[in-house]
């Protein structure tokens, strides 16, 4: 990406649906410590960027496709509240470990991994409000969100209740130090 930073932020609402996982991978206004700094992300910032092949992947790893807008196997809107999801999830072992660990509330949310264009983001003192992004794609992750107010919802249809909501927070500067 040409000397390009790509970043990853991890935050979400979660549901399966059968074989489609919906939720937001982002949502808008909500702060984040991300180590050194707090961010934000503003209304309509992914706009320009939905209009691109974005990929759906798990922990941000591009050898685990589980779809693509390109395809028509994911599909991405921004609403009021954030970026909205839907992915058809894939009859592959990794499709099919990813709808039952999202059953079983097993996993750490959503993230995406985007740059920021040139005039993209709005700094005061130590908050970035990231304006307009370049969405690269998005992912179910494993592990912790780097939003802490955001919530994982998992309902499973097929119990026909919605699963418990629960919320797990760690900034994912934090969570590296795991790694």
């Amino acid at each position: 990406m040409g000397g390009v930073t790509l970043e990853r932020r991890a935050f979400a609402e979660l549901r399966t649906k059968g074989r489609k996982l919906e939720g937001y991978a982002a949502t808008f206004n909500v702060v984040a410590n991300i180590g050194s700094f707090q961010e934000r992300i503003a209304p309509n910032a992914f706009k320009e960027a939905l209009s691109g092949d974005i990929l759906a992947l798990i922990d941000h790893d591009a050898s685990k496709v589980l779809g693509r807008t390109r395809s028509g196997t994911l599909q991405l809107s921004e609403d009021s509240k954030g970026l909205a999801f839907s992915l058809d999830v894939p009859d592959t072992q990794a499709g099919r470990d990813l709808l039952i660990m999202a059953e079983r509330q097993d996993i750490g949310g959503m993230s995406f991994g985007f740059t920021v264009p040139d005039g993209g983001e709005i700094w005061d003192g130590s908050t970035r409000t990231l304006k307009t992004i370049n969405l690269k794609e998005i992912s179910a992750v494993s592990a912790w969100p780097a939003y802490p107010d955001t919530e994982i919802a998992v309902r499973a249809l097929m119990q026909g209740a919605e699963a418990q909501r629960r919320r797990r927070a760690l900034v994912m500067a934090e969570a590296a130090t795991w790694a």
